[in-house]
């Protein structure tokens, strides 16, 4: 028994010096004494961390070095003791120190003072005499040799102390990473997550990759519809639509982590250097970084547009803004929704507050880090629900004020009603989910502490730390606070699609899937572009020239295009029927404005001499009665046609071009008019 009484010993004690060479003690309980200076005394185990807060006897070893000449020329008898009683205590029982008696403190200064002075060394102010117990027991004393469990009172002498969290062996990171966990530096959380099992890590995975790949069709099918129809949806909902971008990308970077899953939120584990996986911390790891910087910026980015959708419904329903007055403040609109984010997302790198999530995959921020959680999440967070609900607020009384005050038919009366009601409920989808994220966020925040405590408590033995001092709660997280803190973070980009669903907008998507528009599309109310010629050009052009159309603009008033519609109908008509119908423009009045002539490509274009009729003789007047009136000038020769132009220069050239020059403004004055209107207003009036 006594020989395996000593193998036990000696393997011991290799164990001990082996793990000394790494830079960690062995155990939190009793250890074999390593420092040379402390070996031969009445006792042979020690607890670390000791007195003076060394966390293992190698950093003891080092600091009791300027001792060692007062030891080696024993100025004093108690020098060896009272030092050793400090940097080597004397171990009882697990998380106890016993403290050496003040005058056996007084003897080793007094002896020892003069020879310090001598070599430099300045009696340190934790070892001040006057911090230890008035007695003057020798150390250690006959009591603390003996087992825990024959004392019954506790020694005056004896003290039980908190020293706080102990970064783990397992958990240290290299100093220049900047890394921190629990205020201690140079420290990571383990990974995977550390307060929740295996089982419930891979379930909350696969619940959020399912949740992010629906949130992220139903963001995208938004995105989509409004671009192929982009003039439909106008300021005050345009920026639903940045909305709902804002949270694709969030969504399509939840997938990204769950495909991905640890190996970018997790640093690997290396353990022919005692390294245990940790958590990425930091901007050094890049992937971490490009989805710490998307999903916080479009996080963030999103709300403000929400807050910005509500300041568009302000606008319009109480100064009575138009569409065309609140896009003229879009380019504002997009710097503060792009421009906020994007300054916290650069002070968060600057911080250094980046932090992988290995239950989602991702990387983002307050995850471990309660300053980083209250200041760039739930501040702004909180911010933006408060203005967005005010503003909201006001908007709806000034639409049920305008409702109930100025009289409107019943028809307008039910619009108006639908379309408060579908304000209200847009926000109600989208407040809840955002209010029960800032919910979870407090919660979380309120016992993030209680929490670490509790982990330290059950995993300190296991990593050869001080355990809590005084644990007067513990508490663990449940799994489904944070399945419902990603669902509803996702889910609030979902609300978008309650906005553009409609009728039209299936209709707009089985048209696009058929493979054609509307069979009116080249005058489509909402984006016709009108193709008119150039009344100077038509004047004096080349009968055999074609006509050149420039664009007159595009209208996204939704105004009815019937003028222009008729106009191009007019062009594509055979010359038969316009031969007729410039026919019977001639009988209403002096005036004469055109008709159609086919060119020698086939096309039919039209031919305008107003105010030339006006000021022409009486029998030139007559003469336009004649083919030629048919634009029939083809079939006239070189002579007469260049006499026609020259009594065109000489007669009527100012007042033709001051007639054209008003026909021109009365035309671009009314978008979607095209020649044929300005020739049904003046038979009319004839």
């Amino acid at each position: 028994m006594d020989l395996l009484w000593v193998l036990y010993s000696m393997l011991t004690v290799c164990m001990a010096i082996n793990m000394e060479a790494t830079g960690s003690h062995n155990m939190f309980t009793c250890e074999p004494i390593t420092l040379r200076m402390c070996q031969g005394l009445a006792y042979n185990t020690t607890f670390m961390p000791n007195l003076l807060n060394h966390y293992d006897q190698q950093t003891a070893a080092l600091a009791m070095e300027p001792f060692h000449p007062m030891v080696n020329l024993e100025c004093s008898t108690e020098i060896r003791p009272f030092l050793c009683a400090l940097y080597a205590p004397v171990c009882t029982e697990y998380g106890r120190v016993t403290l050496p008696c003040r005058r056996l403190c007084q003897r080793a200064k007094s002896d020892c003072y003069k020879l310090m002075e001598m070599f430099g060394v300045s009696w340190p102010d934790e070892m001040e005499c006057s911090r230890f117990p008035d007695c003057d027991d020798t150390y250690p004393r006959a009591i603390d040799l003996l087992p825990s469990s024959d004392g019954t009172e506790e020694s005056p002498t004896s003290i039980q102390r908190d020293y706080g969290f102990w970064c783990p062996r397992e958990l240290k990171i290299e100093p220049d990473l900047g890394y921190s966990f629990m205020g201690v530096h140079d420290c990571s959380p383990p990974c995977p997550n550390m307060y929740f099992r295996k089982d419930e890590l891979i379930f909350a995975r696969y619940f959020i990759g399912v949740v992010s790949i629906v949130c992220l069709s139903a963001t995208l099918f938004t995105f989509l519809t409004f671009l192929i129809d982009v003039g439909r949806f106008r300021y005050p909902e345009r920026p639903i639509i940045f909305y709902a971008v804002c949270y694709m990308m969030v969504s399509l970077v939840f997938f990204l982590g769950f495909l991905l899953e640890d190996r970018v939120s997790c640093n690997a584990a290396s353990p022919g250097r005692f390294r245990a996986s940790t958590v990425t911390q930091g901007s050094h790891n890049k992937a971490c970084t490009l989805l710490f910087m998307t999903l916080y910026f479009f996080t963030m980015a999103g709300s403000v547009w929400w807050v910005i959708l509500t300041i568009t419904w302000f606008l319009a329903a109480v100064p009575k803004w138009g569409s065309e007055a609140i896009e003229k403040k879009a380019l504002l609109f997009h710097a503060v929704a792009w421009g906020v984010p994007g300054a916290l997302t650069i002070t968060l790198m600057a911080m250094n507050k980046i932090e992988g999530d290995s239950m989602s995959g991702v990387c983002f921020v307050g995850l471990y880090d309660l300053m980083a959680l209250r200041w760039f999440l739930l501040v702004p967070l909180a911010l933006d629900v408060v203005v967005g609900v005010v503003l909201l607020l006001a908007g709806i009384a000034a639409l049920n004020r305008v409702r109930m005050e100025i009289p409107l038919e019943k028809e307008n009366q039910d619009k108006l009603v639908k379309f408060m009601i579908r304000i209200g409920v847009f926000s109600i989808l989208y407040l809840v989910p955002l209010l029960t994220v800032i919910g979870c966020y407090l919660y979380e925040q309120s016992n993030r502490s209680v929490w670490e405590t509790t982990w330290v408590q059950e995993r300190c033995r296991e990593y050869h730390i001080p355990c809590p001092f005084k644990v007067e709660q513990t508490s663990r997280p449940d799994i489904a606070l944070f399945l419902i803190k990603y669902l509803m973070m996702l889910v609030v980009g979902i609300p978008s699609v309650f906005w553009v669903g409609s009728k039209k907008t299936c209709f707009e998507w089985a048209s696009f899937f058929n493979g054609h528009r509307r069979k009116d599309s080249a005058v489509h109310e909402s984006r016709q572009v009108l193709q008119e010629p150039d009344f100077t050009q038509l004047l004096l052009r080349d009968p055999n020239t074609p006509v050149v159309r420039k664009s007159r603009g595009t209208s996204t008033q939704g105004t009815s295009t019937h003028a222009s519609s008729t106009h191009l109908a007019m062009l594509d008509e055979p010359p038969s029927a316009s031969t007729s119908r410039a026919g019977s423009m001639r009988s209403k009045s002096s005036s004469f404005h055109g008709s159609l002539h086919r060119s020698r490509d086939g096309r039919y274009t039209a031919c305008s001499y107003r105010g030339v009729e006006e000021r022409l003789p009486h029998g030139s007047t007559l003469r336009l009665n004649d083919p030629l009136q048919h634009c029939g000038v083809n079939r006239l020769d070189s002579h007469s046609r260049h006499g026609s132009l020259q009594r065109l220069e000489s007669q009527s050239r100012h007042s033709s071009v001051r007639d054209l020059t008003i026909t021109t403004q009365a035309i671009q004055s009314s978008p979607g008019n095209g020649i044929h209107r300005v020739v049904e207003e003046d038979a009319t009036k004839a």
